[in-house]
């Protein structure tokens, strides 16, 4: 039986080493420098919306892919029930009514449709 250090080539475990250092120099950065980094008022603000826009990116990816491919038509069930999430948070403002609509909206058109076509 081989070893796992001399199977996989050196460059391999140096770009390994590389990247685990740059994102541990990155991520930590702030917690060491602490307060005596400020940013300017428009990175601050421009942050502010950084985690809304990761999570609104994995929801789209989400809903716009079905079993690997990209999917945008009316039989996209999942992407029909979050256009009507987004429908009836425009007009409710209700989180609970969003989540609740969209996932009787998706399980109707996921069960029904089929049965009428």
């Amino acid at each position: 039986m081989t070893d796992l250090f001399d199977t996989i080539d050196p460059y391999v475990w140096l770009a390994i080493l590389g990247v685990t250092a740059a994102t541990f120099i990155t991520r930590s950065s702030l917690f060491v420098l602490g307060a005596r980094v400020q940013f300017p008022p428009v990175v601050e603000a421009a942050l502010r919306f950084a985690p809304a826009c990761a999570l609104a990116a994995i929801v789209a990816a989400d809903l716009a892919f079905v079993e690997g491919h990209l999917k945008i038509d009316a039989s996209n069930h999942k992407l029909i029930a979050g256009c009507i999430g987004i429908g009836i948070f425009s007009l409710t403002r209700s989180i609970i009514g969003t989540i609740a609509g969209g996932m009787i909206a998706f399980w109707l058109l996921h069960f029904w449709l089929p049965m009428l076509a």
